[in-house]
């Protein structure tokens, strides 16, 4: 998939999932494609939770039927409240054949779906891949270029900001980051449990933040536990057996005895969001155009949302012979990621300060949504449709 040519319609400059799988989808428009990201073997064990539309995405990128086998269902979500306050909310469970489906989504392993990734892109011939580094970026009126670190000179109509939350493109691009710093940190790692999970995702809110329980194949689940930072540290610190005694505590004993498996890892909370989502031929996906709390499995499913939309803008751009980094062209596709990354974020963003908060009024109201949620049909299956995907983008594609 090497190729010499320095010059393309699109150059995608990160290679973590949302980055791949933008450039499969952009280099299926026809348009010619480059992906600038070093090549290495994902090491990281953190999953995600793949939510419906993402994995049609997938499906539709041929990327899917890569890695399914290795995934494992979502067939509920159970919310419970484990604050030990005096007002509590009552559990709500999410069944997904309430809403006419088999499953809410997939939980996977990064470094799957990453190797499904590189494998798909390994098959296109329009998708080339430059595994350097980019070194930087120059934002010009009739074209951009990326120069790679070993000096190589690459220009294209428009450059994808995949490269995370301390982006180069986004720097290039000259758009400002709002960033506040949550006073929480998340400790992931996964765990072998006596019990099966029967495919059931379980989320124990506590005074610090969710600790969720998340099925994977066989006998194990992935964990995210949120806590404040103080407290995330010291169980990081842990050893193995102490941390699995602390894991099978907070999950009640449900999986039964529970062993924490090598890999661990901890970082800080924050809210971050550009001030727009494209600017001088650049356009921002991924953790470059949104970071949000690990809660509603909402993060990565944002980012290959970001694909969707903008491989959509790219296809009907090229289709009527414009420039693809346009500020027209561009405009599109932050109008068209704005809505659903802004309500996302604020959704989330409540949801998170109202498990936090200590005033009677707020657990009050929080124990009273849940309680409607939970016991009125109606709003729990609206909760469940747009928990997986704003509903006004299957509105909006309909018509």
């Amino acid at each position: 998939m090497t190729n010499t040519e320095a010059s393309f319609d699109v150059i995608v400059v990160g290679g973590g999932p949302a980055g791949l799988a933008a450039a499969i989808a952009l280099s299926q428009t026809g348009a010619r494609t480059a992906l600038v990201a070093r090549q290495a073997p994902y090491a990281d064990n953190r999953t995600t939770a793949l939510l419906g539309g993402s994995v049609d995405f997938l499906d539709e990128l041929g990327v899917w039927p890569l890695c399914r086998d290795r995934a494992a269902g979502l067939k509920a979500m159970r919310l419970v409240d484990d604050t030990g306050r005096l007002i509590r909310a009552p559990e709500v469970r999410f069944v997904a054949s309430e809403i006419g489906l088999d499953v809410f989504g997939y939980n996977i392993a990064n470094a799957v779906l990453v190797d499904a990734l590189e494998r798909r892109a390994a098959d296109i011939d329009q998708l080339s891949r430059i595994a350097e580094d980019a070194e930087s970026v120059r934002c010009d009126a009739n074209a951009i270029t990326v120069t790679t670190s070993s000096g190589r000179s690459l220009t294209a109509q428009l450059v994808v900001g995949a490269d995370g939350r301390h982006s180069l493109c986004r720097e290039a691009a000259g758009i400002g980051v709002s960033r506040r710093t949550l006073q929480q940190a998340a400790l992931t790692f996964n765990i072998t449990h006596a019990r099966p999970h029967h495919e059931v995702s379980t989320e124990f809110h506590t005074p610090q933040g969710p600790c969720v329980f998340v099925p994977l194949p066989g006998d194990r689940c992935s964990v995210v536990w949120v806590a404040a930072p103080k407290e995330a540290e010291r169980l990081y610190a842990l050893d193995d057996d102490a941390l699995s005694a602390a894991a099978e505590r907070q999950s009640h004993s449900i999986f039964g005895r529970v062993h924490v498996e090598p890999g661990r890892h901890l970082f800080p909370l924050a809210i971050e969001r550009p001030q727009r989502y494209a600017q001088n031929r650049v356009a921002l996906i991924g953790e470059a155009a949104h970071v949000v709390p690990p809660i509603g499995a909402q993060g990565l499913n944002l980012g290959l949302r970001d694909g969707i939309d903008l491989a959509s803008v790219v296809s009907k751009a090229k289709a009527a012979g414009e420039d693809l980094g346009a500020p027209q062209v561009i405009a599109r596709y932050g109008a068209a990621r704005r809505a659903d990354i802004l309500s996302r974020t604020f959704v989330i963003d409540v949801a998170n300060r109202s498990l936090l908060s200590d005033l009677v009024p707020m657990q009050s109201l929080r124990a009273v949504g849940m309680h409607l949620i939970g016991g009125f049909g109606p709003l729990r299956r609206l909760a469940m449709r747009e928990g997986l995907a704003p509903s006004w983008r299957n509105a909006r594609k309909a018509g």
